[in-house]
């Protein structure tokens, strides 16, 4: 789960400002659209400020509508309340007023830094990486059980293209040993409880794969439609895989991850006659999320709408 990557880049941001000192409270500005699951991020937060000036910490949160990067979810006035035997604790706009019962004079501390300012640091480097070596990186993203494995299969053996590939999955290294199977190189990388790839996962593999200049990186996510769309890799683009045993109502269900696409690859076609996908419906909501995406209608099975794929690669 992402909270897990926030509540970790929280607890580095409260130690690096209050250097050293004990943190007794922490305060985020969370957007409504940065699915954020306040539990999750709460108990993720308890275990990674163990050990840590953060440790015992109060963590709370306010919500704005859009951002707080660029205003948007301004509100005039914020308010919240906080008692206990000891302190005393209230906020009124612009101003902030603190009572300790001990005389203890007040430490606000304040993380306006975005918590994926680390990771898109990374992203940046990474970027540069493949810009020098004139490398295509594209992260594929899709939800479980897409294809997306099988198509690169596919796309290894028929392409015709220099392709290596960066795995991303919970568990095992299956799907790097189909890869290699097909004939390409692959690097696993298994995050554990975590349900997407960062940007500094990326960068600690590249010195191992070392994509050949000219060829083509192909980053597979792990399989998530929310938390893959909130993180920068440094690729060129993301390809989204969805498939028509998914539903034709996924573009308006998860708009973050259809509107970061610049491609979506319909997979599964060859079951069309066999499910309740309906096309258009599924292509006109698309366009609403995003108008300026890319679609190309194919199976990894049978084949169908491959050669658009490989044209579109060598196009890149």
């Amino acid at each position: 789960m992402h909270e897990l990557g926030i509540a970790m880049r929280v607890v580095e941001l409260a130690a690096e400002s209050s250097g050293g000192s004990r943190v007794r409270r922490i305060v985020l500005e969370v957007g409504k659209l940065s699915a954020v699951l306040p539990d999750a991020l709460r108990f993720c937060f308890e275990a990674a400020a163990e050990g840590t000036a953060a440790e015992g910490a109060r963590l709370g949160w306010r919500w704005s509508d859009m951002c707080a990067t660029c205003g948007c979810g301004e509100t005039g006035h914020e308010h919240e309340h906080h008692q206990h035997p000891d302190h005393h604790e209230h906020e009124h706009g612009e101003h902030r007023h603190h009572h300790h019962a001990d005389g203890e004079r007040g430490r606000r501390i304040r993380l306006e830094r975005d918590v994926l300012e680390k990771n898109d640091r990374a992203a940046e480097r990474n970027r540069g990486y493949f810009a020098a070596r004139e490398v295509l990186a594209l992260n594929l993203v899709s939800a479980p059980g897409s294809g997306k494995t099988t198509l690169l299969e596919r796309t290894v053996r028929e392409a015709g293209l220099p392709v290596c590939v960066i795995e991303g999955d919970q568990a095992t290294a299956r799907d790097a040993e189909r890869i290699r199977a097909a004939g390409a190189r692959a690097l696993q990388i298994n995050t554990g409880a975590g349900c997407h790839l960062d940007a500094e996962m990326i960068e600690r593999a590249l010195p191992e794969l070392r994509p050949e200049p000219g060829s083509v990186l192909v980053i597979e996510n792990v399989g998530n439609l929310v938390c893959p769309a909130l993180f920068d890799l440094g690729e060129r683009c993301k390809v989204l895989v969805t498939s028509v045993t998914e539903g034709d109502d996924k573009p308006l269900k998860y708009p973050h991850m259809f509107r970061a696409a610049a491609l979506v690859l319909l997979n599964k076609i060859d079951l069309l006659p066999h499910v309740p996908f309906r096309v258009d419906p599924f292509l006109a909501t698309l366009r609403e999320v995003n108008p300026a995406a890319r679609v190309l209608q194919i199976s990894a099975i049978s084949g169908g709408g491959l050669a658009a794929w490989y044209t579109w690669l060598r196009s890149r």
